[in-house]
């Protein structure tokens, strides 16, 4: 992993998720469709924590905040629970038009520097919504992780007087001077523009997520493409989370870059399966957390070049991987006596529902589209 510059020789812990917990009310066409636990830290904790991946949570919410959570949030006295509206036509949109209109009805507190921990992490995520992260909060950052990813969401949105979401260029931010610290940056298709993504891989490394067509990952000397798995999607809420928390989980296991970001594309296209928080199947996440192990052991692994940059090349079996994690994807979506996939040995637990998500859950498929949302990446 790209290690920051300035670190104390201090112990580090495992891993540092700094963004705000959220109230998502999804209405199509002016009825609400559902209420769910949001915010970039629920839908990245669903993954962190499915796989087993021990991480610290710095979120605030208000005293009326609904929902029961793994990682317990700061209660701010002065101020309510973050409230995101995403507003849906059945109408088709038209072409580069977006086929949602976020809003943010109400906003909690910042998160300050004060608030974050006085320890060290292996890596952090800077993953906001709402505005909640400030430039001196993603400075502490990163002073106190090796490295750290950033969506670029919680730098660039602002907001209308109504709360309308709407993105600014990265340069007129107030973050832009921190890109030579920071690790990775991810953007959507739709935020990209904004980013410059030609400037911003001259400073560190960028993926891209384009929905339906899998993701791009630059860096300073080429890119690379990585495949999608297909899937018919419901609600794109929360995909660009899921997809940062599958690479981020990826790279934290060993993985090289390309197969990080092919198990990103894979949580991405859980979630956008589902409506509202993910809910993960325990039998899908053993098969996961075992093909991970089997991948870390036969692949040549994220290995450094004398200049400390990664290396992108996609590893051999790179292809295997994707057909073993789309297998298992396959194959959570039917009853496995149905399920006729030669899949790799794993143990089988008893179906059921990860922990996290009891009270929260997505509703299951076509519950209430019958035609899937038109693609789009971007998410409270």
């Amino acid at each position: 992993m790209v290690r920051n510059q300035h670190q104390p020789e201090t112990e580090s812990r495992r891993g540092l998720i700094v963004g705000n917990y959220c109230h998502d009310v999804l209405i199509r066409d002016d009825v609400v469709i559902a209420e769910s636990l949001g915010g970039a830290a629920s839908f990245i904790s669903a993954v962190l924590d499915g796989l087993s991946i021990s991480s610290s949570y710095v979120s605030k919410v208000g005293s009326d905040f609904a929902y029961s959570v793994n990682h317990d949030p700061i209660v701010s006295s002065s101020s309510l629970t973050t409230v995101f509206h995403a507003h849906f036509s059945s109408e088709p949109a038209e072409p580069r038009h977006q086929d949602r209109i976020l809003k943010r009805v109400c906003s909690c507190d910042p998160i300050l520097p004060s608030d974050l921990p006085d320890s060290r992490f292996d890596f952090g995520m800077a993953v906001g919504v709402a505005g909640e992260i400030l430039p001196e909060t993603l400075e502490r950052m990163l002073d106190i992780c090796n490295v750290v990813f950033v969506d670029i969401q919680a730098l660039i949105r602002v907001f209308d007087p109504d709360g309308t979401v709407k993105l600014v260029g990265l340069k007129d931010s107030g973050f832009f001077h921190l890109l030579p610290r920071i690790g990775f940056v991810k953007a959507s298709a739709e935020e990209a523009p904004f980013v410059d993504v030609e400037e911003v891989r001259k400073w560190c490394y960028v993926v891209v997520t384009n929905g339906k067509d899998g993701c791009t990952v630059y860096w300073k000397e080429g890119e690379v493409q990585i495949a999608p798995f297909p899937t018919v999607q419901i609600d794109p809420t929360g995909a660009g989370d899921s997809f940062l928390g599958g690479f981020v989980a990826g790279l934290v296991q060993g993985l090289a870059v390309p197969d990080a970001a092919l198990l990103g594309n894979f949580f991405g296209s859980l979630t956008v399966g589902q409506i509202g928080l993910s809910k993960f199947d325990l039998t899908l996440l053993q098969r996961v957390k075992d093909e991970l192990q089997r991948r870390k052991m036969r692949s040549i692994g994220c290995h450094e070049k004398q200049d400390d940059e990664l290396k992108f090349v996609k590893p051999l079996g790179h292809g295997q991987f994707h057909a073993s994690l789309g297998a298992a994807k396959l194959m959570s979506t039917c009853p496995i006596q149905e399920c006729k996939w030669d899949l790799p040995t794993s143990p089988i637990v008893e179906h059921g529902i990860h922990p996290q998500y009891n009270g929260q859950q997505k509703m299951s498929l076509n519950s209430v589209y019958e035609d899937p949302i038109q693609s789009i990446e971007s998410k409270p």
